[in-house]
């Protein structure tokens, strides 16, 4: 880690700023209260607070060796009252070959100046606990921040892999559907089952062209879903219905990709395959309360079998919107009077 009184301007101004102020108060304490002339006061106070401002800076590295992972609580107390004696001592034998020298002359300096090392020992040994006090927390407060920014990585990294996974998932079980239609059709109608092939060629090659997307418009999931159907057109001919009631402002919405498939895949599973009558599927997007709400909403036969699925689509969607959104109320489903509804909430 750099030594931020040195790389770090705000650190080193405030750390310059401090050192000042006890400049003052020391030239102020050395002219009204001990009564020397303002230039010995001021030469006093210059030769001390610089020098110990310098030692200061140099006492970083002292705090970056004795850190917790390289030794013992004790070790580094021991190893501090060491640093702290040699560094006052240091301090005021520099300052007093220096004073000495350049003060000449003045009997009263000369008696005050050594009278005075033991206080001013005293007062270095204060001002290194204060100095590396304050290191410490700089340190803890960089390490702090960097695990944070770490932690933040690492979670992004761990949301999209999961929102990857989920997303993957959606292909295949799409694919494995899609499959076994073209396969019944190769018996019952050979024609049809080569123009499903086609269509579905055409919307994977579609699909795999925004595989690395997280979101899409909601515009160009419509347009998935129109292939979708279109495939499964072939296979049900005139078994249902697909309407859209769409607001203008809902075309450019970003919404997670592939989330409309697996709805119109229960669609079709659950409403039109189960079904004896015409199924309606129908697809609105309007705004409400803060939210475009999206609903995908079919018919079906509610005396039917119901047909046993893995649950993969709508347990997907869920996950996949608190992923993104960080919100776990934003899809709901009902079944009211032989329609199944859901209903997508996207944060405007």
């Amino acid at each position: 880690m750099t030594n931020p009184f040195i790389n770090n301007k705000k650190i080193f101004a405030a750390y310059s700023v401090v050192w000042f102020a006890i400049f003052l108060i020391h030239v102020s304490v050395l002219t009204f209260f001990l009564k020397f002339t303002v230039w010995t006061a001021l030469l006093d106070s210059a030769f001390f607070n610089i020098l110990y401002q310098l030692l200061g800076v140099s006492l970083w590295y002292t705090v970056s060796f004795n850190s917790l992972e390289n030794y013992s609580a004790v070790k580094i107390f021991l190893n501090h009252i060491a640093a702290a004696v040699i560094t006052s001592g240091l301090w005021i034998s520099a300052g007093y070959y220096i004073m000495s020298h350049a003060i000449t002359g003045n009997a009263l300096y000369s008696e005050f100046l050594l009278k005075s090392l033991i206080w001013r020992f005293l007062i270095g040994i204060l001002f290194y606990i204060i100095i590396i006090s304050v290191d410490y927390v700089i340190i803890y407060y960089t390490n702090f921040q960097e695990k944070l920014l770490h932690e933040a990585e690492l979670n992004a990294l761990v949301k999209e892999a999961e929102l990857k996974t989920l997303k993957y998932q959606i292909n295949p079980h799409f694919i494995f559907n899609s499959l076994n239609s073209i396969s019944s059709l190769t018996i019952t109608n050979p024609s049809k089952a080569h123009e499903m092939t086609i269509k579905l060629s055409s919307f994977l090659r579609n699909t795999l062209s925004k595989n690395e997307k997280q979101k899409n418009k909601l515009s160009e999931e419509i347009n998935n879903a129109r292939l979708y159907l279109d495939i499964e057109k072939i296979r049900f001919a005139d078994k249902f219905e697909y309407v859209e009631a769409i607001d203008p402002k809902c075309k450019d919405l970003e919404v997670p990709s592939m989330i409309l498939q697996p709805l119109f895949e229960n669609a079709i599973k659950h409403g039109v395959y189960e079904s004896l009558d015409k199924v309606a599927i129908k697809l609105s997007c309007g705004s409400e309360k803060g939210y475009f709400k999206i609903i995908v909403e079919n018919n079906f036969d509610s005396e039917a079998i119901p047909r046993k699925g893995e649950g993969i689509g709508l347990k997907n969607i869920q996950n996949r919107l608190k992923l993104i959104y960080n919100q776990d109320n934003l899809l709901t489903f009902e079944k009211v009077n032989g329609v199944f509804k859901v209903n997508i909430f996207i944060p405007v």
